[in-house]
């Protein structure tokens, strides 16, 4: 099941410093939700995990993310990775392009394009509940992401709460969003 993800939130940060955030796999991954960085296997290409929790399900993946593209003066990159259940049968695979746009006050906006494959079990959960399952997880990142670039501790990982997650794939649902209805 594909799914897309696009998001957009400003940081107060000017455009190069949080450049130096978003391209370094070391500093970004403590901004994902139940990420680490397990190694680096060269300049582009970096082994990790994430595992997320959602009231009493876990969400545990292993997998490899990659640097696919750098455009350092248009402030672009995209990332390319590949993951699977360390229980199960699960995969997710991921391309996510983002791009930094300079907004007025030293701030600057963020602007990201996902689409995540997943297969396996992970499935039966539905589009809708998967996709803002993806919308939550990506707010908190954002919210660690602006807590790093004020140099502020993240806020501690604490499983996600079900109700707004549910709540957000009834809203897609309702708008059509969330696929076909049967």
């Amino acid at each position: 099941m594909a799914l897309r993800i696009d998001e957009r939130y400003e940081v107060a940060a000017p455009v190069d410093v949080a450049w130096a955030l978003l391209v370094d796999p070391r500093r970004v991954v403590t901004c994902v939700p139940g990420g680490a960085l397990d190694a680096v296997v060269d300049a582009r290409t970096y082994d990790g995990r994430v595992r997320v929790r959602l009231a009493g399900i876990t969400f545990a993946y292993r997998g490899r993310v990659r640097l696919a593209e750098v455009d350092v003066p248009g402030r672009r990159v995209r990332i390319v990775g590949d993951a699977r259940a360390r229980a199960g049968d699960g995969t997710a695979r991921l391309s996510l392009e983002s791009w930094l746009l300079p907004r007025p006050g030293d701030r600057t906006e963020v602007v990201a394009e996902a689409t995540v494959n997943v297969g396996g079990a992970l499935v039966a959960l539905g589009r809708g509940f998967l996709e803002a399952l993806g919308h939550e997880v990506f707010r908190r990142f954002a919210a660690r992401v602006g807590a790093a670039l004020e140099g502020a501790a993240p806020p501690a990982d604490e499983p996600l709460r079900a109700l707004p997650v549910l709540a957000g794939a009834a809203r897609a649902w309702l708008s059509g969003a969330g696929g076909p209805r049967r």
